[in-house]
């Protein structure tokens, strides 16, 4: 008997584009290993650029966005997974050239999943989901870095996004200082909930103008805004310290100088969730699962909505809207 289920399909031919949830068959789905019911998906940054018809981030239409899925395996060709295991897959083609989270089954590649770790739930995984992720591969290597709570307190820019908002999570479990900036001035409240010790607006951390070298402010910073913000940030880090950035939201072009790498031995880190190591994405997924885990998820979620929902949601992200997370909940 033939399976039938429900998927969000981002259509384009032409100039005319389309996001409608479409009933499809298994045979429908691109090739890979393992077959997953999908039980939870999330909405990231990519996600709802997917969603526009100009976004450039889907690769070949139709396609099923959502780069983050939390399931359980149907069926395996793969000795490493077995019908009933619990599993995540995040990042690498999901949702932009190989089907993604969108839809009620999946079938992936067995080299871009990682079981649960105990410690996680399926709906906590995608309530962290590739956000959470980043946040928590931005902090480590911050660790990594020689960055202690003992040398100063760290900054954390677009702090009320989804990887704003773990980083500050697990750095104030880790001990650390946090400062949190924002542009809104309502989100006060929920920054000091998940962890922030002082909340700055944005024009404390780049006012327009950038200084080559500015006042030692922070050891360090977590970035997943870029742009100008970004070279702001290096001027102002203290001798030794290190910048963790992942994102884009203010622009691809940092002109910065290079003094700060220089005279002040600044690291620029950059962080990549999409095509992360194996071996490290398990071991931040064992870090989300324990040390790096918040004591609630809730204040962490923003809003839950179905497939049906999501179309209408997805703009939140690219509209400045978004707090948290926009959980998806598949089944």
């Amino acid at each position: 008997m033939t399976i039938t289920f429900q998927s969000l399909v981002a259509d384009k031919q032409g100039d005319e584009f389309s996001l409608t949830v479409k009933n499809q068959a298994i045979e429908d789905l691109p090739e890979g290993e393992v077959l997953i019911r999908v039980h939870y998906s999330g909405v990231n940054y990519k996600d709802s650029l997917a969603g526009i018809p100009n976004g450039n981030i889907i690769r070949n239409y139709p396609m099923v966005p959502g780069i983050d899925m939390a399931g359980v395996v149907e069926s395996s060709t793969d000795s490493r997974f077995q019908k009933g295991d619990e599993v995540i897959a995040t990042s690498y083609e999901i949702g932009v050239s190989h089907a993604g989270g969108y839809s009620e089954y999946a079938r992936v590649p067995a080299d871009w999943i990682v079981p649960l770790p105990q410690g996680l739930s399926l709906k906590e995984a995608m309530i962290l989901g590739t956000a959470g992720f980043t946040a928590g591969l931005s902090v480590q290597r911050l660790l990594e870095n020689e960055v202690t709570p003992e040398k100063g307190k760290v900054l954390v820019t677009g702090a009320t996004g989804g990887v704003g908002s773990f980083a500050i999570s697990i750095l104030q479990s880790l001990g650390f200082e946090v400062e949190a900036s924002t542009g809104k001035d309502s989100e006060h409240v929920y920054l000091k909930e998940i962890g922030a010790n002082r909340v700055i607006s944005r024009t404390d951390v780049f006012d327009g103008k950038i200084k080559a070298l500015g006042k030692q402010t922070w050891q360090a910073a977590v970035d997943p805004v870029g742009g100008e913000p970004l070279a702001s940030v290096l001027s102002q880090i203290q001798y030794g310290g290190s910048v963790a950035v992942s994102g884009l939201t203010a622009g691809t072009k940092v002109p910065t100088a290079v003094f700060p790498f220089i005279l002040r031995g600044v690291n620029l880190l950059g962080i990549d969730s999409v095509y992360c190591p194996m071996e490290t994405r398990q071991k931040i997924w064992e870090h989300l699962a324990s040390d790096f885990k918040p004591d609630s998820f809730e204040p962490f979620v923003q809003q839950e909505v179905t497939l049906e929902e999501l179309p209408a949601v997805l703009p939140d992200l690219l509209e400045g809207k978004a707090r948290g997370r926009t959980l998806v909940k598949v089944i």
